[in-house]
């Protein structure tokens, strides 16, 4: 006998969804029926991820946007509304960190990306896809955001730790408001996670390191619990942490130095 799909038909849209958390969670929820839009910067990688789905069966599409360009944002929904269907789950994965993360040398432009792509673009998406589920009268809505938003140091740095607090409080707005209208707005917060953002750390974890992190599988299966509970039933917040603690502190001091002037007092 053949086992319901818990998201039949519903459309979910995953941003930063060539790799990492976000292809596992695309997969996942093209696997419980979803139509899955992927939504990235480069299409080689988004294209892979719709074979896959569509080589096991499901439905996808690949979208190419920037996450800082609120014009392309809003295009990508009227596209998706127009040729998929509403949104009724949406699923911010896309980050980005500062090279820089001590505050002391971080310039403004790694400073407003930061804020941009962590924050600005969860709002704007919200934002527009929210009428569709209000019409609805239902939705879901993941964020990811990260541990760096309630422990913030210098190994996530000074601008994504206080965009991914911010975006925490955003979701938190979100159950808040909109829980009566039956939209769920669920916060993901990982520990160290074994996606291609860790080759952008001032030291890039070695493999042995790697594989003592959270899996971008592990991830994503929270993500899709928290699509496929009932739709009485939301998560509002979830925190996801390697078992095995490791000692961050050396790649904390280069962190601290990164960006420093020659001849600045103290750097080694």
């Amino acid at each position: 006998m053949t086992r319901a799909k818990a998201l039949e038909g519903q459309v979910a849209l995953v941003t930063g969804g060539g790799s990492g958390i976000g292809r596992s969670t695309a997969i996942m929820l093209a696997a419980e029926g979803a139509r899955v839009v992927v939504m990235g910067r480069r299409m080689e990688p988004l294209e892979a991820v719709v074979s896959q789905i569509r080589n096991e069966g499901g439905q996808a599409w690949a979208r190419q946007a920037d996450l800082q360009s609120r014009e392309q944002l809003q295009d990508l929904v009227r596209w998706i509304e127009a040729e998929v269907g509403a949104v009724g789950i949406l699923v911010n994965n896309a980050g980005l960190t500062s090279r820089v993360r001590n505050i002391r040398w971080i310039e403004p432009d790694d400073w407003e990306s930061a804020i941009s792509v962590n924050l600005t673009a969860v709002y704007v998406l919200i934002q527009a896809v929210l009428p569709g589920m209000l019409s609805a009268g239902a939705g879901t809505i993941v964020t990811v955001s990260s541990l760096a938003a309630v422990r913030p140091n210098l190994l996530g740095g000074a601008p994504y730790g206080a965009a991914k607090a911010a975006v925490a409080n955003l979701m938190g707005f979100m159950h808040a408001t909109f829980r009566n209208n039956n939209i769920r707005s669920t916060t993901i917060l990982p520990g160290e996670v074994n996606t291609p953002i860790m080759d952008t750390r001032v030291r890039p974890p070695s493999e042995e390191e790697r594989a003592a992190m959270v899996a971008p599988d592990d991830v994503a299966r929270a993500i899709v619990l928290a699509c496929t509970l009932p739709q009485g039933t939301t998560i509002e917040q979830l925190v996801i942490s390697p078992t095995l603690a490791r000692d961050q502190g050396p790649d904390v001091e280069i962190s601290r130095w990164l960006g420093a002037p020659e001849g600045t007092p103290g750097k080694p």
